[in-house]
């Protein structure tokens, strides 16, 4: 297994991973309609916009991408940042790969640099994130109308 930077031409295996995942895995915590909306920000071309603004990484096995995340400025702030698109393919969950990619991620210049790091977690991802030592931004331990938790670290 390596965890490398993505290239421009992982974007269409990245989204099929994304898009699996979720189905598989967020679909006890969420609706079809919400995992249907979920799936068309996952597209190949959303995947290279995220990409021109953050630092993205993929995991990979035997030329398989397992895993990805990224972290980039929180809107443009030069103290803060945001995790981003962390997903581990559900037959590859629970081995600790989402904690490599945090890892990986916390030792990106965007996160170096950082006081506070955000990440908007899904309803079955936050405890796996809270184990990681993020907390409720403002105390606030339910999900926002857009069915995320905002969870957030400082340094």
């Amino acid at each position: 297994m390596i965890i490398r930077r993505f290239k421009e031409n992982d974007a269409e295996k990245v989204s099929q991973m994304i898009i699996r995942t979720e189905r598989i895995t967020n679909s006890k915590d969420y609706s079809e309609e919400w995992i249907n909306a979920l799936e068309k920000r996952a597209q190949p071309s959303h995947i290279l916009e995220r990409t021109a603004w953050t630092h993205f990484y993929v995991v990979e096995e035997n030329d398989t991408i397992i895993g990805c995340g990224a972290i980039g400025p929180y809107w443009d702030s030069e103290t803060e940042s945001s995790l981003f698109s962390i997903f581990v393919l559900p037959e590859y969950q629970g081995k600790g790969i989402g904690r490599k990619i945090i890892e990986t991620l916390e030792q990106d210049e965007y996160f170096l640099r950082a006081k506070r790091v955000e990440v908007p977690a899904s309803i079955t991802a936050a405890n796996f994130y809270r184990k990681l030592g993020y907390d409720y931004k403002n105390g606030v331990d339910r999900p926002d109308k857009e069915q995320i938790y905002r969870l957030e670290k400082f340094r």
